[in-house]
């Protein structure tokens, strides 16, 4: 798909910054955070888009999510990042012989579907799927299950197990690493974080400063050794499906019941129980899910992704804001955060504060295809050491694995 002659971007900030901003700023006063109160919304929600073109209908940066008609006048949303996704479309679309590789092929097979045949048929086979017109399954934040209260002696250095990937949940661990915690950034041997290898400059910017352990999650020993170092830790944050969770071994509402003061944030695409629980959600096709493309097109006339990945730092900015809270209450909570609902959270919150201002953005977003994103307004330098991949594997869990 070509696209048009650079030229200037002609609107402001990339919408929603303002509303990240007052959630940073507001998480900085209330936690007397100095390293959080010097970030700001469009920093965070576009230090990656360095280079980026506005792309229309197609995600920004490598364009691995795609958003097309559907028979029925509908807009699906289809991401598309891992071969194994690729492998599941002549499933989605009934068609033993689709070119899985070819988008003018899927966007042709999407046109013969209804759209919400296709979103349903997607998340019941994993795919990260959306529909432009759905209303969010699950709340923003739920709270899904209290334990005990955990008295922490003066100058307790929080620990912070971060076991999520890609973007949401690692800027979360980053963000309670900035507020003075210590973070330890858990990666599977076989799998590790997929952001590492195709986007190293965000990996290092999210990840700096967090202990690196390789688990190898096909082993009793290693699996036993990290739910020992679970137990000593304050936060948690993951990413994974219950199922996923389940496979690796962790009971998440076991752990929270049985360790007093444990918080355990779930960051999720749609939510973190019930059916959604089980919905794959990437940060572009969510925040179509979360109602951004729909709000676009009603005022530019022109549908297609806002942002890059937006519910991704929308969420991971919320998670770190509820972590901080639960920390500081002392009580055992298990939260879940689910990245679409966050995203229309964030609209509709963003519509009451100044409705005229977030539709002139999104009205400036939507004719702006082709134009290369805003600048960066702070760019940031990294502040620590990134550590070498399980470089610390044997000093948190080799006390462990011993017993």
């Amino acid at each position: 798909m070509s696209l048009p002659t650079e030229r200037a971007f002609p609107g402001p900030a990339i919408p929603l910054a303002r509303w990240a901003d007052r959630q940073i700023k507001a998480m900085a006063a209330t936690h007397v955070s100095a390293a959080i109160s010097v970030l700001d919304g469009a920093t965070l929600m576009g230090e990656r888009s360095a280079g980026y073109r506005i792309n229309g209908r197609i995600s920004a940066g490598l364009g691995g999510s795609h958003l097309m008609p559907t028979r029925d006048g509908g807009w699906f949303a289809l991401t598309l990042i891992r071969d194994v996704d690729r492998e599941l479309l002549p499933a989605l679309f009934g068609n033993a012989d689709i070119e899985a590789l070819d988008w003018d092929t899927i966007a042709a097979a999407v046109l013969q579907h209804d759209c919400a045949d296709l979103v349903a048929t997607g998340r019941a086979l994993g795919l990260p799927v959306a529909s432009a017109d759905e209303k969010p399954a699950s709340p923003p934040v739920e709270m899904m299950l209290r334990g005990e209260w955990r008295e922490r002696p003066a100058g307790h250095r929080p620990l912070v197990i971060d076991m999520s990937a890609i973007w949401a949940g690692p800027l979360a661990g980053h963000l309670l690493w900035q507020a003075g915690m210590t973070v330890v950034k858990v990666e599977s041997r076989s799998r590790p974080d997929l952001i590492r290898r195709d986007d190293p400059a965000t990996f290092e910017r999210i990840n700096q400063g967090k202990a690196s352990l390789l688990v190898d999650f096909a082993s009793d020993t290693e699996k036993a050794a990290l739910i020992a170092l679970i137990r000593r830790a304050d936060v948690v944050i993951e990413s994974s499906r219950p199922r996923a969770l389940r496979h690796l071994g962790i009971d998440a509402e076991l752990l929270v019941r049985e360790v007093p003061g444990l918080v355990w944030l779930s960051v999720t695409g749609h939510g973190a129980s019930g059916d959604a629980a089980n919905w794959v959600g990437i940060g572009n096709d969510c925040g179509v899910a979360g109602g951004l493309s729909r709000a676009m097109a009603d005022v530019s006339g022109e549908i297609g992704y806002v942002g890059d990945a937006i519910a991704d730092p929308l969420t991971g900015i919320i998670a770190a804001r509820e972590g901080l809270d639960a920390y500081r209450s002392g009580l055992a909570q298990r939260i879940g955060l689910s990245m679409s609902a966050v995203t229309a959270m964030a609209l509709a919150e963003e519509r009451a504060h100044d409705r005229a201002a977030i539709d002139a953005e999104l009205r400036a977003w939507g004719t702006a295809t082709g134009c290369p994103f805003p600048p960066q307004v702070r760019p940031r330098v990294l502040q620590a050491q990134v550590r070498p991949v399980g470089a610390d594997t044997t000093r948190y869990l080799g006390e462990f694995a011993r017993c």
